[in-house]
This record gives structure tokens, sequence and C-alpha cells, in this order.
């Protein structure tokens, strides 16, 4: 691979890296922290949705983000041929 194409796919690599870290702060510190006590005002399967989020739902997210990080990293490895 060259060296042009090394760094597209990093760049490429480090901005999915970027958003999808950006999306798990959002769920896990501003909404299980700081959103707290305006998310509780809602309710969800029977439990505050900030109590949810900060016990249940940023665990579930966090495990969504893995296989979308897989799923995007497959299809980037496969656009500049270093897939297996």
């Amino acid at each position: 691979m060259s060296k042009e194409k090394m760094k597209a796919y990093w760049k490429e690599n480090l901005k999915y890296l970027a958003i999808l870290l950006s999306i798990w702060f959002l769920v896990s510190y501003v909404f299980g922290i700081f959103l707290v006590d305006q998310l509780n005002t809602i309710r969800f399967a029977g439990f505050k949705l900030g109590f949810w989020f900060a016990q249940q739902g940023s665990m579930y997210v966090f495990v969504i983000l893995i296989v979308v990080y897989v799923k995007l990293m497959n299809k980037l490895d496969k656009k500049y041929g270093v897939d297996e």
C-alpha cells in the first residue's frame, strides 16, 4: 500500500473513532451524569431514564458501538485492500 493510501486509511479510521467516542461520551457522561435530573422526568421500561442511562444504557450503547466499529473497519479494510 502506498504512503498516500496509508495516510488516507488512518485519517478515515481516526474520523470513525472520533465520531464513535463522541457518541460514547455523550451517552455515558453527559446523559448519565450531567443530564440525569432532566432525564429522570421520563420513564423507560418502568425506570427513570437518567437512572437507566447511568446503569444500563451506557453499556448497551458501548456494545453497539463496538459492533458498528467492527463493521465500519471491515468496510474500510475492503476499500483499501487490506482485508483478510
